[in-house]
């Protein structure tokens, strides 16, 4: 598949993923008062197990070398500091981009108005090392985390440029192992999600069975693979993958992934910080086109009982989307009345979730309105944006209105039902 596809565009994926000038040095440190955000979970929330279904592990630097055969150590990725001092993912003398988003220094504090610290050692280490995550966890009060990627590494498009599709397929199996590895450490508390091959039908579909089979608890994709010249979630290409998750019950996640590019939605002559700001924005109500795609397709009716997560979207737009789509399906879809079997809100209800953070309008306000059984709750840790400092301040805010069982079905149950989680 894909040989059409221009590579020369592919390989820039992957240092695009992150704008270069936020690994620079720069920025303004926010001191946290850490005394004060240690103290685990609050009372009002005893005996939940708060899951946190959006956080990113910053692959590391050996990840991929220290796992590789003998005969490939000197072909899979490796980091590397560059001449402006920003340390960056190689793949031979291919710049494969930053190590991902981590603001939060060494020292605990944060940094506002970059991506990262230039090099990893500046950094959180829980951003990749699980007994240090396990004690930022147990400090913020979140008993289990969801975890993607952090860098740009193991994009597909990337890959696929490489011109040798095996080593980029060994390359996605040595993260997968690693993913493996860190859920295994962390006491099944950390659950990293599974990377496929999915430039090849079969080698995608015999990966995806062999996550399942070791115990990894849901994939992420993006939505748009048609971009890297795999055929669209519509073509029967998917078919094998969507019925493995139904079956299993494996939920497909999509991650900041809208359907629609926000680089290109913001005016030029902007900063850094400036386009940052909107860029994130947009990624989110972004979403609402990645909802109605799947809505319009007919795929949920074949797949009913499909598991598909909005992760880091937000959940103020949903309601506007959801609604816009049903009146779209009134004015738009009356061909289709007979292949599409129920409606935007039946669908959303059956068989979505998304999930929060910063929001305080959305859980307050709208959390029956888009349905109690839809919603899970994030930090983005360590990412920029992150909600860090006051996690637990911030749930006790938003769930302040609710008794202690919808709290519980927000911040626990919802996500051990949509991941599988064991406990």
């Amino acid at each position: 598949m894909a040989d059409d596809v221009d590579t020369k565009e592919m390989a820039q994926n992957a240092r695009k993923y992150w704008s270069a000038e936020g690994y620079t040095e720069g920025g303004v440190i926010r001191e946290v008062d850490y005394a004060t955000q240690s103290g685990g979970l609050f009372p009002e929330f005893a005996g939940i197990k708060i899951v946190d279904c959006d956080t990113h592990i910053t692959e590391a630097p050996d990840l991929f070398t220290s796992r590789a055969p003998a005969a490939l150590k000197d072909k899979v990725p490796y980091v590397k500091l560059d001449g402006d001092g920003v340390e960056r993912w190689y793949v031979g003398d291919r710049n494969f981009g930053s190590m991902g988003g981590n603001v939060i220094r060494a020292d605990k504090n944060k940094l506002l108005g970059r991506l990262a610290f230039p090099k990893l050692e500046q950094a959180h280490p829980g951003g990749h090392l699980v007994k240090d995550r396990l004690q930022a966890m147990d400090d913020m009060g979140i008993y289990a985390q969801i975890a993607f990627q952090n860098s740009g590494v193991t994009q597909a498009g990337s890959l696929m440029s490489l011109g040798d599709l095996e080593l980029a397929k060994t390359i996605v199996q040595l993260y997968n192992d690693a993913s493996r590895d860190f859920q295994e450490e962390s006491g099944q508390r950390i659950f990293n999600m599974i990377h496929l091959p999915f430039w090849n039908k079969k080698e995608m579909e015999a990966e995806l069975r062999r996550c399942i089979d070791m115990g990894l608890k849901g994939l992420v994709l993006p939505d748009t693979p048609e971009r890297v010249g795999v055929p669209s979630f519509s073509h029967d290409y998917w078919d094998g993958v969507l019925e493995m998750c139904e079956s299993t019950g494996t939920s497909l996640n999509f991650h900041l992934n809208s359907a629609v590019d926000p680089n290109t939605l913001t005016w030029e002559g902007f900063q850094f910080e400036q386009t940052l700001s909107v860029v994130a924005t947009m990624f989110s109500i972004g979403n609402a086109a990645t909802l109605g795609n799947w809505m319009v397709s007919g795929r949920l009716d074949q797949y009913p009982k499909l598991k598909i997560g909005l992760i880091e979207s937000g959940m103020g737009w949903v309601p506007f989307a959801v609604e816009a789509l049903e009146h779209q399906f009134n004015e738009m879809l009356p061909r289709f009345s007979k292949t599409l079997q129920r409606r935007p809100w039946e669908y959303f209800r059956d068989q979505f979730m998304c999930s929060f953070w910063f929001e305080k309008v959305g859980p307050k306000l709208l959390l029956e309105t888009i349905g109690v059984d839809n919603v899970m709750f994030e930090t983005d840790f360590p990412h920029p944006t992150s909600l860090y400092p006051g996690v637990q301040e911030h749930l006790r805010d938003v769930f302040s209105g609710y008794d202690k069982a919808t709290a519980k079905k927000v911040l626990q149950d919802n996500p051990v039902r949509f991941y599988n989680l064991p406990f």
